[in-house]
């Protein structure tokens, strides 16, 4: 078999190991969900951005110019049928990279049509979910976030319908956006993550994305979060990848993200397996699929081929991402029994 050839079946026999592996998607955005066609922004015109003629996906030259064009897309969703479409299509793609579970990250600052409908907003997203889990089996847990740069008044809001409502599926707070814009805000932030856990909801936070080290270091000495989203610029401090490692903070990393939105210059410059051989826990995931062209299975097998990553490698950053999910502790256990099995016997 010519060399190319032997090349593409291992690279295939790896995709489909990595397909067949159980595992949680645990920072994905509901807004990197909408499909630009679906609201007619694959048009360069209309979207005011060119698109990768090998994914079709958008491409943006920064986070501020990528934020922009989600926003534009998510006015576009005016209908409750389109939020139980991209709830619905969120299962069967996570089913298709064998993903059981998902924790599904929504910002209702990205959401006009539906910011004084909230309870509507989840209702219909729920019904897409459901659907979705009969027909894949996938489960899915919402984490509402806060936008840095909002009132401080707005965001006070979003906590309280939170804790009035207590929709089953919400069961997380979070808080994301451009923090180079923002400066830092953990001080402020503080005392709704502290309500959010005294009501017994879980809690993660972006950071380490376009701030460096100290956003990190903020979101868990000041937000207490169990883990945190990116994370990635924490490798800047030694002492403070010391402490993520000593106290097991997991990381939810978008290795596709973070090389489309520069914040590094290419897989192989991301610091993601200095962080694993670090001794952090490392898990990978997607972000805004739709938007960066990417995927699960895509993810693990070019960190696979970029770092020398074996099977006991990806096996050990699945685990980490069952273990860090927001799914039921019985749906966890289920899933890192499925785990275990296909290490088993892969072995």
């Amino acid at each position: 078999m010519p060399v190319d050839a032997e090349r593409l079946s291992a690279s295939t026999r790896q995709a489909s190991w990595v397909r067949r592996l159980p595992k949680a998607e645990v920072h994905l955005h509901l807004e990197g969900c909408v499909p630009p066609a679906a609201v007619g922004l694959d048009d360069p015109a209309r979207a005011g951005v060119t698109f990768d003629p090998g994914t079709g996906a958008p491409r943006f030259r920064d986070l501020a110019e990528f934020l922009g064009f989600l926003d534009r897309a998510c006015a576009l969703v005016t209908e409750g049928t389109q939020l139980e479409h991209i709830a619905y299509e969120i299962t069967r793609r996570a089913a298709s990279n064998g993903v059981g579970h998902t924790d599904v990250i929504f910002n209702p600052t990205h959401w006009p049509a539906w910011r004084t409908d909230l309870d509507g907003f989840v209702e219909r997203l729920d019904h897409g979910f459901e659907a979705g889990e009969a027909d894949h089996g996938v489960t899915t847990a919402l984490c509402l976030s806060l936008t840095r740069t909002q009132p401080a008044a707005d965001s006070a809001a979003l906590v309280d319908w939170l804790l009035e409502a207590r929709p089953d599926r919400v069961v997380g707070l979070s808080v994301d956006g451009n923090e180079a814009a923002a400066g830092r805000t953990g001080q402020r932030f503080a005392p709704l993550f502290t309500r959010a856990r005294s009501a017994g909801l879980h809690t993660c936070a972006h950071a380490g994305e376009s701030s460096g080290p100290e956003g990190v270091r903020d979101a868990v000495e000041l937000l207490h979060v169990e883990r945190v989203d990116h994370g990635i610029r924490a490798v800047e401090d030694p002492a403070l990848v010391a402490k993520l490692a000593a106290e097991a903070v997991p990381l939810d990393v978008c290795p596709t993200s973070n090389v489309r939105l520069g914040v590094v210059s290419s897989l192989a410059a991301h610091p993601v397996e200095q962080l694993r051989a670090a001794g952090v826990r490392v898990s990978l995931n997607t972000d805004d699929p739709l938007l960066f062209g990417s995927s699960v299975v895509g993810e693990y097998v070019q960190c696979a081929r970029t770092f020398g990553w074996d099977r006991s490698i990806l096996g050990a950053v699945a685990r980490v991402s069952i273990e860090s999910s927001f799914a039921t502790r019985e749906r966890r256990r289920e899933l890192l029994c499925d785990l275990d099995d296909h290490l088993g016997l892969a072995r």
